[in-house]
């Protein structure tokens, strides 16, 4: 089986649909000047090859202004990452976590609904083994 190998075209459908994920097959066609088959068939290979996992739904801010976000970042104790990865993902306030370089290794996504439950998160993260230390920062305003 050959993989997909994703052209222009399929990453300016993929930018259409992030400022729109509802826009219409013939709307994307228009503005990317091709057909409406050209556009479905590459959407369903993209859905296909897991290119695009999904659609969601982008609320207005202050729809989501009682919500507590912030970031955490997390240093692991030596070779435990993945350990530590699987038991943040059991906790669903963190909407994601990104593994990266530098001073932490792991960054943390917190979405919690008030701050008696963010602070919950916090101290659900802190108790997992493998955890040597722990930054966060609560996310005020994003433009």
């Amino acid at each position: 089986m050959t993989p997909y190998l994703y052209d222009a075209l399929d990453k300016a459908l993929i930018a259409e649909l992030r400022k729109d994920g509802r826009a219409a097959i013939s709307t994307l066609a228009t503005t990317l000047d091709v057909s409406r088959g050209t556009v479905q068939n590459r959407l369903d290979r993209l859905i296909s090859s897991g290119a695009i996992q999904g659609f969601t739904v982008r609320v207005h801010e202050h729809i989501e202004s009682e919500l507590v976000r912030a970031i955490m970042m997390i240093e692991v104790i030596g070779k435990s990452t993945t350990q530590v990865i699987n038991a943040l993902r059991g906790i669903p306030e963190l909407s994601k976590i990104h593994t990266t370089n530098g001073a932490w290794d792991l960054i943390a996504e917190i979405q919690a609904a008030n701050l008696s439950e963010f602070d919950g998160v916090l101290r659900q993260v802190r108790e997992i083994d493998g955890i040597l230390n722990s930054e966060t920062s609560i996310l005020l305003s994003s433009t």
